[in-house]
């Protein structure tokens, strides 16, 4: 081993935060540089790519990676390399495996195994398993599929995929595969990818020292969670890695047009980076992108985080933020709805249809609802949007995900 260290058509969908922004954990109007920053100034005002590092790990990675899922062009891949990304982040379950087997046979082919990380995640069915043996057995499984389809003899940060409780970081069974991984070295990092319950899962984390790296949502429209801050800064200051994806809150298609009338969308992009970077504690960001146009614009920002005043101006505009409809995955809005459907995770499936693309992951996220709680269970009350934090017109959202999937 090396040292390194139902059918869905697009047309049928449409392409209660605060506009604020993370200084020493409080939401402002716009971001002041934190400290990490101003140690990164003089690279910056260079043009010098900025590099963050994971204390726990002593890996060392641009503030900006690639999330692979959407992009199944390998020159996409190569040409990041190229352009200095080093950090690539992908799952097993992307593209139905196809996705891990293109990042390995591209970093393979360049020869360039040591000099980049990757990042890639296993779903445990149902998150936990009640024999810690079996969960061992089956993430073992897990990494060693991976492994093969990357074409790599390790991993550097291998998650478990969407996980949503405390309970779940907690599991014996998984805290022994990963750390089974480890001393294996099949894996240099072991970690958690979460979308819902973010604190109490970052929390849990920092608390049992088991994990190195999250992997976690997080956006400008996040700015008023004092929770989900909090826990990010309590982690960062334990030494985990902090990733986050859904920096661009949702992707590049976002739901409602008039959000978007007066600024450009590299204004938007470059805001939403930057807004996420500012934040001492965000080791990278993982923006997803399969065209070189988005490939060049988020990149852009790895080596310059001050805003132009239009970025300002954006991010400071409430009507905007409100405009996005960003589901937070804050699970307010399960209490309201009489037949326990799962609200959060239909929202998520319709984020990577209507704002990806993404049609195989769309309803891959869609088959893990129990039957009971998928979309024949909802009576469209409609009581539930009067819940969300986020103002998110769930509403229309599940009406479109009923001409697709009931």
């Amino acid at each position: 081993m090396k040292n390194p260290k139902a059918r869905l058509s697009r047309r049928a969908f449409l392409s209660s935060a605060a506009a604020g922004v993370v200084s020493a954990g409080i939401a402002g109007m716009y971001p002041v540089p934190g400290l990490a920053q101003q140690a990164e100034e003089k690279k910056t005002a260079s043009g010098e790519i900025i590099y963050r590092r994971i204390e726990r790990t002593g890996m060392h990675i641009p503030i900006v990676s690639m999330g692979v899922m959407n992009a199944n062009n390998p020159a996409i891949v190569q040409a990041s390399y190229e352009l200095g990304v080093r950090h690539f982040d992908t799952a097993a379950n992307y593209q139905l495996g196809a996705n891990e087997q293109m990042v390995g046979s591209v970093i393979k082919k360049l020869g360039v195994r040591d000099k980049v990380n990757i990042g890639t995640k296993g779903y445990v069915p149902g998150q936990r398993v009640s024999d810690p043996k079996e969960a061992v057995k089956k993430i073992l499984g897990l990494c060693s599929a991976s492994l093969s389809r990357l074409k790599s003899d390790y991993i550097d940060i291998f998650y478990i995929h969407d996980v949503s409780s405390g309970q779940v970081v907690r599991d014996p069974g998984i805290i022994e595969a990963l750390a089974t991984l480890k001393d294996q070295k099949k894996i240099l990092a072991t970690g958690l990818a979460t979308h819902a319950n973010m604190a109490d899962v970052i929390n849990a984390a920092a608390e049992t020292g088991s994990y190195d790296v999250i992997l976690t949502s997080f956006n400008f429209t996040m700015a008023g969670d004092a929770a989900l801050l909090a826990a990010i800064e309590n982690a960062g200051r334990k030494g985990m890695g902090i990733v986050t994806m859904k920096a661009l809150a949702g992707g590049a298609r976002w739901p409602n047009p008039a959000s978007r009338r007066n600024y450009p969308t590299e204004v938007i992009i470059s805001a939403a980076l930057k807004w996420v970077l500012n934040n001492p504690h965000i080791t990278t960001a993982i923006p997803g992108y399969d065209n070189f146009d988005h490939m060049r614009q988020d990149f852009a920002v790895a080596s310059n985080l001050e805003f132009t005043e239009q970025e300002k101006k954006f991010l400071s505009d409430n009507e905007v933020v409100l405009g996005f409809e960003f589901c937070r995955q804050c699970r307010q809005c399960l209490a309201s709805c009489p037949n326990g459907v799962d609200i959060p995770t239909l929202m998520r499936t319709h984020m990577y249809a209507a704002q990806y693309g993404n049609l195989v992951h769309a309803r891959q996220t869609y088959d893990t609802i129990p039957e009971g709680q998928n979309l024949r269970a909802c009576g469209s009350c409609d009581e539930c949007a009067a819940q969300c934090a986020n103002s998110v017109n769930i509403d229309r959202r599940i009406r479109e995900l009923k001409t697709i999937y009931v």
